[in-house]
């Protein structure tokens, strides 16, 4: 049971540290589209947004319901990136314990 579960709990892990990369990519490409130092007009700048939109909106979506309203302020990927930290560290104690 330990020679599939560990391989499997480090594929989790680096599932969940790329998709921790992911959201921060999302987070400075939204930084970077409000402030106007990129040009969404370009066809390879709008499919790079769309795909990391398409990639964390799943996850953001509710997390944005359930936290209250700051204004321009998004606190939802702070919040994912707490509930990830929770994950990748029960997931390694759970690793090591095996």
């Amino acid at each position: 049971m330990d020679t599939v579960l560990v391989p499997l709990i480090d594929v989790v892990l680096m599932a969940l540290n790329l998709y921790w990369y992911i959201i921060l990519a999302s987070v400075i490409l939204s930084w970077l589209v409000t402030f106007g130092v990129i040009n969404t007009y370009n066809s390879t700048v709008r499919t790079i947004i769309d795909v990391i939109y398409r990639l964390t909106e799943p996850a953001l979506r509710p997390l944005r319901r359930v936290l209250p309203d700051f204004g321009s302020v998004d606190l939802s990927p702070i919040a994912l990136w707490l509930i990830i930290y929770f994950l990748m560290g029960v997931l390694g104690r759970l690793k090591y314990a095996l």
